[in-house]
């Protein structure tokens, strides 16, 4: 194979085109992957709005095999190997950030699908560093969507204070909030979901929830408070004010922790902080080996994403059905490979 498929970015705030492109070779500690599945992701808005380069191909939740090595790659790594690619694209491991251990935050790290090519394609490239392996338990659909929006959930739960008993509030119930309910619960914390719409209720303890709370009918602060107060708060939602009700109802010394990026800004009463000593943090999604713990999580307890696919030739559908909410929670695109 000489030529591939792929759905690029022709230019800033442009629309989705399906190409062909020559297929990329490896360079030194990279590997090339045969993409089976990718998520769609709010995210990749990032790379339609403001990527450093067009054309640019998006997906940043990538399932595949790893089809050619370039030099110096570790020998923990063979073709055939069934991998996966989250945000994480690797750090420059040079930097501050990275000699600390902690590449995630490198200021000049590579996103797959924003600073370079990503997963809408039949082949990326990608460093070595990257990777992170498939368990066989894992559907290639289901797999992928962890390696964004399952691990961000994941790896802030098990980073946040929460323990087993705690009252563990999910704000929002879409994408990244289904699984947020389902790993809260599955690590042994009481789970209020928060969401708006009584046909809500049901699907949060469907999903392992023990209450809901609908903010269109009380306040969602004051109803958490009534139930005891939240240990933490995942933030999964982009509605900044609701984000700054759910603190209200913070129990002392509790968090909230954003992993939904608002539009609007955070409205906070520095009183409510000092007082109860409680505190707001933001949660990026996690390095390769997270993801790997993620999908392991799952498999061991049962944890899933609920997914629906469309083919590869279709992402501008799969595109708009995100941005539209039609979407209930991810959409992945299929290959066929």
């Amino acid at each position: 194979m000489t030529t591939m498929r792929a759905v690029q970015f022709p230019h800033p705030g442009g629309p989705l085109q399906l190409v062909e492109r020559e297929v990329p070779e490896p360079g030194p500690g990279q590997v090339r992957v045969t993409v089976q599945a990718c998520g769609v992701c709010h995210a990749d808005t990032t790379t339609r709005d403001g990527a450093p380069a067009y054309p640019i191909v998006p997906g940043h939740e990538v399932v595949g095999v790893v089809d050619a090595l370039g030099p110096d790659v570790p020998g923990t790594w063979a073709p055939g190997d069934r991998v996966g690619v989250g945000r994480f694209g690797g750090g420059c491991g040079h930097c501050d950030r990275c000699r600390r251990g902690d590449a995630i935050t490198c200021p000049t790290g590579r996103v797959p699908g924003t600073t370079v090519d990503g997963g809408y394609a039949d082949a990326l490239v990608v460093p070595a560093a990257a990777l992170a392996r498939v368990p066989d338990a894992l559907a290639a659909e289901e797999a992928a969507t962890l390696l964004c929006a399952g691990v961000s959930a994941f790896h802030a739960l098990r980073s946040s204070p929460a323990r087993p008993g705690d009252r563990v509030a999910v704000l929002g119930l879409g994408g990244l909030g289904h699984l947020a309910v389902q790993f809260a619960a599955k690590m042994g914390c009481e789970v209020i979901a928060i969401s708006r719409g009584a046909d809500k209720a049901a699907l949060a303890r469907e999903l392992g929830a023990h209450h809901h709370i609908d903010p269109d009918t009380v306040d969602a602060g004051k109803a958490l408070s009534a139930l005891g107060g939240a240990r933490v708060v995942l933030a999964t939602t982009t509605s900044g004010p609701a984000v700054s009700t759910a603190l209200t109802g913070l129990s002392p010394r509790g968090q909230v922790t954003v992993l939904g990026a608002a539009a609007e800004p955070l409205r906070v009463g520095a009183t409510a902080l000092i007082g109860a000593a409680t505190s707001i943090t933001g949660h990026p999604c996690g390095t390769a080996i997270d993801s790997e713990d993620t999908m392991r999580f799952c498999v061991l307890t049962g944890a899933r994403p609920l997914v629906e696919t469309l083919p590869l030739e279709r992402a501008a559908d799969a595109f708009d059905r995100m941005l539209s909410g039609r979407a209930r929670f991810r959409v992945v695109l299929t290959t066929g490979n």
